[in-house]
């Protein structure tokens, strides 16, 4: 049995996380959570489950009981202003890994975001330079991990997009705005763009950290782990929603990035530095993504088709 110091429980991939980690393990688990009316799993299904009500903020309150932890997942996150991003997401993220005891801590899962790298799998320097609030902290925070003396325990997951939620579970962003996609898909097909990206389920994020808790990586296997499916381009998703909805494509028209630039300036639309980076580099594809199947074990979400009817979308005939 492992002492599991968790913290960011109470999000949308926190939950599959902990739902996974209650259900599937005895491990002893201590969630760090402002709010434990949020958490919609049962944590008192077990008595070695425990609740620490406070924040990254005063994460230096439980600097004793991090000497004592075997494996801490780190996936509590700051999407406030850059003052309070680089506070929560850096400074209180490498205080927390400093409290933990090399000798006993055998594992430290840190999730970062893909967004941070290029598409060989290194730093992106405009990720550090343009990126939102939220992209820059993590950034630094990544950057940093790497000369901590206990960076060869720390293993960095990197999510691509995003997909999850349910009754009992809290939305993701993307999956909580999927509707306006569907809403728009009958105008949305009269376009091709070319970009190309991955995604992944958070069922699928939670199958892969809770194998990573009792399989920590040996010396030569891989620390920095990209979480998503094979590379899907923009076009192809635009094929698959239509084919899934029943609507046909008769014709596309390019929408080549001059073109979309034009709109922006004419219609004076709010671009940030990162969207306009964004714009221009398209492809957010990486090396080597990992699902469950990377592992031996199954998939739960690998298509559209599943994104679709598992964010409750009816298939048309």
């Amino acid at each position: 049995m492992k002492r599991i110091f968790f913290t960011g429980s109470s999000g949308c991939i926190g939950h599959y996380i902990a739902e996974g980690l209650i259900e599937k393990t005895d491990h002893e688990l201590f969630l760090l959570v402002r709010n434990p009316d949020k958490l919609k799993f049962n944590y008192q299904s077990r008595p070695n489950i425990h609740i620490l009500t406070g924040d990254m903020q005063t994460v230096d309150q439980f600097k004793d009981l991090l000497k004592t932890i075997d494996v801490a997942i780190l996936a509590a996150t700051s999407w406030g202003g850059i003052s309070e991003s680089y506070q929560i997401n850096v400074v209180k993220t490498l205080e927390l890994i400093n409290s933990l005891d090399s000798q006993v801590c055998e594992q430290i899962i840190y999730f970062s975001t893909a967004s941070i790298l290029d598409q060989n799998n290194q730093p992106l320097p405009e990720a550090g330079e343009l990126g939102t609030n939220y992209i820059r902290t993590k950034y630094a925070c990544y950057t940093k991990l790497l000369d901590l003396p206990i960076a060869s325990k720390v293993t960095t997951v990197f999510p691509t997009l995003v997909f999850g939620g349910e009754e009992n579970k809290p939305y993701s962003h993307l999956s909580g705005g999927f509707s306006d996609v569907i809403k728009w898909i009958d105008l949305i097909r009269w376009f091709k763009a070319d970009g190309s990206f991955h995604y992944i389920h958070a069922q699928d994020i939670a199958t892969v950290v809770n194998y990573l808790v009792d399989h920590p990586p040996s010396k030569v296997d891989k620390r920095q782990l990209v979480l998503g499916n094979k590379k899907t381009t923009v076009n192809e998703a635009i094929h698959e929603i239509c084919r899934y909805l029943n609507k046909k494509i008769y014709l596309q028209i390019p929408l080549y990035i001059a073109l979309a630039n034009f709109f922006i300036a004419v219609f004076r639309l709010r671009m940030e530095d990162w969207d306009r980076f964004s714009i221009n580099y398209r492809h957010f594809t990486y090396k080597d993504p990992v699902t469950p199947t990377t592992f031996g074990l199954k998939n739960y979400c690998s298509t559209i088709d599943d994104v679709l009817e598992l964010n409750g979308i009816p298939r048309s005939s």
